[in-house]
């Protein structure tokens, strides 16, 4: 069964946006190094200003079938702020990146199943991926847009759409800190078993993209691995105005 909506094939990343080459380019070894160690790994410059102003003016100025939904966050507790789920066929560079991502964070997430000891094993790609989301009834779009003003916050939450969970996701910030907005950090925390939830906080640049733990990850302990439980959020914005953009490469139901 053929994907509804598939992302562009791998071959195409030889005709790649500049974002999808630096990808390609980043530091994978340390990449996933501190993704087993913290559950997060950040990805400096990943795009340029002009990328991000491109990217953050679809919000406002994109075409009525560029994003299927928008949420307000204040009208179901999820705190203040709103964003907007993209629609299918994608933003070229959008797809370019959820397929570029999931491609280097696909061995991260099969060593994470094997360290809990789950059979479950992801594809290599992230069309094949794709299939099983939609063979399982997950078919919306989930990359999203978030746009907070002063005041505005991200309550802790897990980004979970469905049966077919993947365990990583994405977000680059693509405001200017101390320019564009103050406050506003990108907020985890860890659930450890019978003891206080760590917190941390991640500094994020204009362009730096934030790779993460959607729910939870594998930590060691002294009778092997086991599952700590994370969540995420974003702090208050103290003024201005802050815009992200969200990858997540499992599908909706």
């Amino acid at each position: 069964m053929a994907p509804l909506h598939p992302d562009p094939i791998p071959a195409a990343a030889r005709h790649a946006p500049e974002p999808a080459l630096r990808l390609a380019a980043h530091d994978w070894t340390r990449a996933h190094a501190e993704l087993d160690a913290d559950g997060v790994a950040v990805l400096p410059a990943l795009l340029s200003p002009p990328e991000c102003a491109d990217l953050a003016a679809l919000y406002d100025a994109a075409g009525p079938h560029t994003f299927r939904s928008k949420v307000v966050m204040a009208r179901h507790g999820f705190g203040r702020g709103e964003y907007k789920y993209f629609d299918y066929p994608l933003p070229q560079v959008l797809s370019l990146l959820r397929t570029a991502f999931y491609g280097h964070l696909a061995a991260t997430a099969n060593r994470w199943n094997a360290m809990l000891g789950i059979a479950h094993a992801y594809p290599p790609s992230h069309a094949e991926y794709l299939q099983q989301c939609h063979a399982a009834g997950q078919t919306r779009a989930t990359p999203l847009m978030l746009r907070y003003g002063a005041g505005d916050y991200n309550c802790l939450h897990q980004d979970l759409y469905g049966a077919n969970i993947f365990p990583l996701q994405v977000v680059i910030l693509l405001s200017r800190p101390g320019s564009a907005f103050e406050g506003g950090e990108l907020v985890l925390t860890e659930q450890r078993p019978r003891m206080q939830s760590r917190p941390l906080v991640v500094p994020l640049a204009q362009g730096d993209a934030a790779v993460f733990a959607v729910s939870h990850r594998p930590v060691r302990g002294s009778r092997g691995f086991h599952r700590v439980n994370m969540r995420h959020g974003v702090s208050r914005i103290c003024s201005g105005t802050r815009t992200t953009l969200g990858l997540i490469f499992h599908d909706a139901a």
